[in-house]
């Protein structure tokens, strides 16, 4: 059984006419401003100045006023997110939605992306991964599956571009959350802490995968040329990451779980699990 908390508390925080206020690099922000411009909101959005003009542009047109300001690291108060709780708080009728440590983003997905990936394989699903920025998509899918399949039953594989911490984290044993060597072109992906999203859990990761900025490129042209599907960065680091998860179980894991021996094979020889 899934267990979540209730949001009923969260009822009625703000009234008509208020304002809206997130940290975003954004697409989270570009979603909040088109429910704010139908529902008659304001909204207010900080994000890191690293990001692409067209977001900002996007975001103006859809009525947000938009801050970009310096990229800094969590533990600096200057952070986008700070500055946004900041302004929240000095507002009358307003809230911040604080995305990252929100738990209502890991509940939609427990509750949703979850279900409907595995309606649309109708169960038939031996691994999951994507790239996280908040935690929620990643953990809360995560939960779902496991919950339905069995913990041994689908493996998640989390996905980090450069740059990031979780893919040292999780490499570590959870020990090193201070290795973020590097940078990325992806935008909106990546992580520099375990955020409240994904706090719960952690331990329903089974690998985490690294994604080079070349690879990731390498993937953009590859789907435009060979599937005719153009994406961005972080879409194409996902595909990247989807293969690498595949390359990993082997088409043979099915059977061999199924006889209950897939635990059978020592770490090191888990490479060669490719006979059907």
């Amino acid at each position: 059984m899934i267990h979540t908390l209730s949001l009923d508390p969260l009822i009625g925080l703000i009234k008509p006419g208020g304002t809206v206020v997130e940290g975003t690099a954004g697409n989270t922000g570009i979603g909040l401003a088109h429910v704010c411009r139908a529902k008659g909101y304001k909204c207010v959005i900080y994000m890191p100045n690293t990001q692409s003009q067209e977001k900002i542009d996007l975001l103006r047109m859809l009525g947000a006023e938009v801050y970009p300001v310096p990229a800094v690291a969590f533990d600096n108060p200057d952070n986008y997110n700070h500055q946004a709780a900041r302004h929240a708080a000095g507002l009358e009728n307003a809230v911040w939605t604080n995305q990252f440590d929100n738990i209502a983003n890991r509940r939609a997905h427990i509750e949703t992306t979850g279900p409907e990936i595995w309606e649309q394989t109708e169960g038939r699903i031996d691994g999951f991964t994507c790239s996280t920025g908040t935690g929620g998509t990643l953990a809360g899918t995560a939960r779902f599956l496991k919950e339905k399949a069995g913990k041994e039953n689908v493996k998640i594989f989390i996905a980090d571009p450069p740059g990031s911490v979780l893919f040292g984290y999780f490499k570590s044993g959870g020990k090193n959350l201070a290795d973020r060597t590097g940078s990325s072109i992806t935008e909106g992906i990546g992580q520099g802490r375990i955020t409240d999203n994904l706090a719960p859990d952690v331990d329903l990761i089974d690998e985490a995968l690294h994604i080079p900025d070349e690879d990731t490129i390498l993937m953009v042209y590859r789907l435009l040329d060979e599937e005719g599907i153009y994406v961005g960065a972080s879409s194409a680091l996902n595909a990247v990451a989807a293969v690498e998860m595949a390359k990993k179980l082997g088409t043979g894991r099915n059977w061999l779980e199924s006889k209950n021996l897939a635990t059978a094979i020592p770490d090191h020889l888990q490479k060669y699990v490719v006979l059907p």
